[in-house]
C-alpha cells in the first residue's frame, strides 16, 4: 500500500504490488488496526469498537495502546505487538504499532 494515500500501488510492469513479510504482516496489522466494529458486513463482530468506546470519549492513552496491542496480536504470524503514541492532543492521536513475526523480524506499518 501506499503509505502516504493508504491505496494500492503498482510495480514497474503495471500490476498490483505485492508485499512480503514483515512488511505485509505490519499492513495487515494496520488494517485490522483501521477496521470499525461491524463494518466487515460477513463478520460484524470484527473490528475495534470505535464508536462505542473510543470515538467522542477521550479515552486515555494507555487505553488505546492496550486495544491497538491486542488487535495487531490477532493477525496470524504475529506474536507480539508494541504500540507507542507520540501526539494525544486536540482530538488527534498519533502513532505507531510494531509488531514482531513469528520468524523474529520486526516491522511498523506507519
Amino acid at each position: 500500500l501506499d503509505r502516504s494515500k493508504w491505496d494500492l500501488v503498482v510495480d514497474a510492469a503495471g500490476n498490483i504490488a505485492v508485499a512480503s513479510e514483515p512488511y505485509s504482516l505490519a499492513q495487515d496489522a494496520a488494517s485490522y488496526i483501521r477496521l470499525f466494529r461491524g463494518e466487515i458486513w460477513y463478520d460484524t463482530t470484527k473490528g475495534i469498537p470505535y464508536w462505542l468506546n473510543i470515538l467522542g470519549k477521550f479515552p486515555p492513552p494507555a487505553l488505546l495502546k492496550a486495544t491497538f496491542v491486542k488487535t495487531a496480536q490477532l493477525v496470524p504470524k504475529v506474536v507480539k505487538a508494541r504500540a507507542f503514541i507520540t501526539l494525544f492532543q486536540n482530538r488527534k492521536v498519533t502513532g505507531q504499532v510494531q509488531v514482531e513475526t513469528v520468524s523474529g523480524t520486526s516491522a511498523a506499518p506507519f
